[in-house]
């Protein structure tokens, strides 16, 4: 026969030492002088994987905007963002995310 654990041994967290998420990370593309508008939306469809009309919408932003964020996650994640980015030929940096 089972028996229920006796209340007193449940432990509950303190609300002091809870761990709030991190907030997530994002990779920044910038405008560039160099960059034609057309190869800023292919390399964002080939490595991002993103549909042609989402690859347009974020390399107008970084032409009329100055930048765009183009993916967010983990740190990690995003220096390998940063780094396919600068192998493109682009420039781009990363950041922790405001929201």
């Amino acid at each position: 026969m089972t028996t229920a654990p006796d209340a007193t041994t449940v432990e509950r967290p303190d609300s002091a030492t809870v761990v709030q998420p991190e907030l997530p990370w994002i990779t920044l593309v910038w405008d560039d002088p160099v960059n034609l508008m057309s190869y800023v939306a292919f390399v964002f469809a080939d490595y991002f994987h993103y549909s042609k009309p989402k690859a347009s919408r974020l390399m107008m932003q970084v032409h009329n905007d100055g930048k765009a964020v183009v993916s967010s996650g983990s740190r990690e994640e995003m220096e390998r963002d940063v780094q396919a980015m600068h192998s493109y030929g682009l420039w781009a940096t990363l950041q922790k995310s405001d929201a």
